[in-house]
């Protein structure tokens, strides 16, 4: 009697349940309305940023480094010396180049008084021949006749052979001494190129900076011993005002943003010039100053097939430095009449989107959708939708197709602040 008690008071309490169960509302559900507008599309690439001028500065002659006149990241202006090399052997070798040099203005100019010497040798010569040659003529006819003796005419052909062969010895001596001179004034040239030379090397012992610029901590000490073979720069000076951003689209984004207005042709270089560019920085924040093009690298890469693009901006306080990353954006086109819904109505699926969308008796229908862009918290269907239809907002994962639900206004959540 017990036993078909207890049996009458569980199915009396399983039949209590189904009845609960079945009276139980239809869930609720936030929904809402796909809309149709016009939705500017963004690209965003990964930047790095790099000083408009990077001047790498390197000592150009072999030295101690004695002295640093700056302060690791101070801003510089052009001409501020930067560091001093030991200037010693330099200066010695200035100064051993002027002595060679007055050296040989010295030789130089005993070679220009041997030169008029030697001239004056030349006229004597040349007159002493005159004379002997008048000589031979006077004897001649005199000898023939027995006027004078044969060993007279033979003595003035003999003085006459002689005052040739000296002219000849003292035009010999005037060209030496031309040529000496040629090669005393070449000499000279030597040396004033060799003091030059000493000049300069001095003067790169005082190492300055080329550019106006911000300088980074150095990268030698006092007393490393540095020339222009070091692997490294003493320091790099970097113009940060303005500061470009670099990145590189693929060459189907670029010949994307390229196309003209209305066209499927591509436009030229002032398409891009056109456009504004936001930079969002490591934390996320976005860069309160708009950048414009700078430059188009002339070529695309064979091994990445992207196209190295440079974007200007202002950098009034230094905030931003080389090396630095964040990503840039931009708006390069409109796509007119786009079917828009919150992100969170989209849900993936092996590697597609469903939407579930709510029919005119309340009931789920799960549907596959072609998901677009995102812009700001929502995401652009291209196809499965139609404008004015009523979408599951959020939490698509816990109805299925064919449920009834109960549809109520979607209340955004707040998204992530835009710093």
């Amino acid at each position: 009697m017990g036993v078909l008690l207890t049996l009458a008071i569980v199915l009396a309490s399983g039949c209590e349940k189904k009845v609960q169960i079945a009276a139980q509302p239809p869930p609720d559900v936030e929904v809402v309305k796909v809309v149709q507008r016009d939705v500017p599309i963004t690209k965003e690439w990964v930047a790095t940023l790099t000083g408009l001028v990077n001047a790498d500065i390197r000592a150009q002659v072999n030295g101690y480094l004695i002295q640093q006149d700056y302060s690791n990241g101070d801003f510089v202006r052009k001409g501020t010396r930067l560091f001093q090399l030991d200037p010693r052997p330099f200066q010695a070798a200035l100064d051993q180049a002027k002595a060679n040099l007055a050296e040989a203005q010295g030789t130089l100019e005993q070679a220009k008084s041997t030169l008029e010497e030697a001239k004056a040798n030349q006229l004597r010569a040349e007159a002493g021949l005159g004379k002997t040659e008048i000589d031979v003529a006077r004897y001649t006819p005199l000898a023939k006749e027995s006027v004078i003796s044969q060993q007279e005419l033979d003595n003035s052909i003999q003085a006459n052979l002689a005052a040739k062969a000296q002219v000849k010895a003292m035009k010999a001596a005037v060209g030496n001494a031309t040529a000496a001179i040629e090669t005393n004034t070449a000499a000279i040239a030597a040396a004033r190129a060799a003091v030059d030379t000493a000049q300069l090397n001095l003067g790169f012992t005082r190492i300055v900076s080329l550019i106006d610029g911000l300088a980074g901590i150095a990268n030698a000490q006092v007393g490393d011993l540095v020339g222009p073979q070091s692997l490294t720069p003493l320091v790099t000076v970097s113009t940060l005002n303005p500061i470009l951003a670099q990145f590189a689209p693929s060459e189907q984004e670029y010949l994307s943003v390229m196309r003209r207005p209305g066209t499927s042709t591509a436009g030229d270089e002032a398409v891009l010039r056109g456009l504004k560019f936001e930079l969002v920085l490591a934390t996320g924040a976005v860069y309160p100053q708009t950048g414009k093009l700078y430059a188009v690298n002339r070529e695309i890469e064979v091994r990445t097939g992207a196209i190295p693009i440079q974007v200007q901006f202002a950098n009034p306080n230094n905030v931003l430095r080389p090396g630095g990353f964040g990503s840039i954006r931009s708006v390069v086109s409109v796509q007119h009449d786009a079917l828009l819904v919150p992100q969170r109505a989209l849900s993936e699926l092996q590697g597609g989107y469903l939407v579930a969308v709510v029919g005119d008796d309340n009931k789920i229908a799960l549907r596959p959708v072609k998901a677009g862009q995102k812009f700001g918290s929502m995401w652009i269907v291209e196809d499965g939708l139609k404008p004015g239809e009523l979408v599951v907002a959020d939490g698509v994962q816990k109805v299925k197709d064919g449920m009834q639900v109960n549809p109520k206004p979607y209340h955004a959540r707040p998204e992530n602040a835009r710093l």
